[in-house]
């Protein structure tokens, strides 16, 4: 059931880093949230928070579940799940005070 939920299953995770500017990922099931500063991905390898500066979306392929984004990358994070979502309501916690 869950290959037919989403097409990438058969596909492996995997990530390529160019120079700190281009950065393609492989094995992407979603992208939760994303900014110029941030993106928050669902990967077959869980969680991923990638930071850095001036960061855009430049191809998005959900059928292969690949990713390819442009920007200074300074840091790429796994993260379980209960530490994205105390992630998130820190930063909504900072906006809504």
């Amino acid at each position: 059931m869950d290959k037919q939920d989403n097409g990438i299953s058969n596909y492996s995770h995997g990530i390529s880093l160019f120079e700190r500017k281009n950065l393609v990922i492989t094995g992407v099931k979603k992208i939760d949230n994303f900014d110029n500063a941030q993106f928050i991905l669902e990967t077959l390898m869980g969680y991923m928070i990638i930071k850095g500066e001036g960061l855009e979306l430049v191809k998005l392929d959900t059928l292969q579940g690949h990713v390819t984004i442009k920007g200074f990358v300074c840091s790429i994070n796994y993260v379980e799940e209960n530490s994205k979502k105390e992630k998130e309501e820190s930063i909504f916690s900072r906006l809504f005070k």
